[in-house]
């Protein structure tokens, strides 16, 4: 059982991918760091010793402060968060014992380079309908919550990306986008080392609601039409994707707790 002030990584991966996760903060020393550069899902780094300056920005927040080891470092840097104001606990057993659960890691090698805010910047093709919602959601959830989205006209894509320094995803040419019959979305499960039950079946709908294989999954039909009817409700781009990303919120917890449960009222049946 986690400590006082702890929280177990069975009990942090049940939180992960939800709207309202807590932040993570890694604050692994640089040897540690350097010897396995994998990050938890969402995470962010801070510098320990720097844990004073940066706390007071997580006032208010829930927190969970992980180390190598789930001791002194992530103890130390909860309790500064917690003086700071935040809701904070530290990750029993640090990453060691995440890694140790084959819970999900994503390589850093993996990720794009950030802007002077930390962010990650992405650039796509303007009225999304499939992937250009789900990728979003699949990055704000479980690589940067602080992500920024541009949606601009196919054919200003790749100045925009080059001017601005964003990456470019789903269209052709380009590393974040379909592979053979992969979707963008599944790219993006695979190199991020993201194969969960509950994404891969996510996953299986994203690819048949995005390329016409509606016999991929039950529920790829449902999905593009509702991915259209999206389309043609908004005419600003980010309020679909802020309304599209409830969307996939719901699917995504359906795909996790939900999928043995059914509907049958009334319950009783006519003679």
């Amino acid at each position: 059982m986690p400590g006082f002030n702890e929280v177990s990584p069975q009990q942090l991966a049940r939180l992960v991918g939800l709207p309202d996760q807590p932040v993570i903060i890694d604050v692994r020393t640089a040897e540690d760091f350097n010897a396995d550069p994998r990050l938890l899902p969402g995470s962010i780094r801070r510098d320990h010793a720097q844990a004073a300056g940066w706390a007071s920005a997580m006032a208010g927040q829930r927190v969970v402060v992980l180390c190598h080891k789930g001791r002194k470092l992530s103890q130390g840097a909860a309790a500064w968060l917690r003086h700071a104001g935040a809701q904070a606990e530290s990750l029993e057993g640090g990453f060691l014992a995440w890694a140790e659960a084959g819970l999900p890691l994503v390589p850093l090698g993996a990720l794009p380079p950030r802007d002077e805010y930390g962010r990650t910047l992405w650039v796509t093709r303007a009225r999304p309908k499939v992937d250009r919602i789900a990728c979003p959601w699949l990055i704000r959830r479980f690589i940067d919550p602080g992500a920024v989205f541009l949606f601009v006209a196919p054919a200003d894509v790749a100045d925009v990306a080059e001017r601005f320094g964003a990456t470019p995803f789903d269209i052709e040419g380009v590393h974040w986008s379909h592979h053979g019959p992969l979707c963008t979305f599944d790219v993006m499960l695979r190199e991020w080392g993201l194969k969960t039950p509950a994404l891969s079946r996510l996953g299986a709908i994203i690819r048949g609601a995005d390329t016409a294989a509606l016999d991929l999954a039950p529920e790829a039909a449902g999905l593009l039409a509702i991915s259209l009817g999206l389309s043609r409700m908004y005419r600003d781009d980010m309020a679909q994707l802020d309304a599209g990303c409830a969307v996939y919120d719901a699917l995504y917890r359906w795909c996790r707790d939900a999928t043995d449960e059914t509907h049958n009222w009334p319950a009783g049946k006519l003679a």
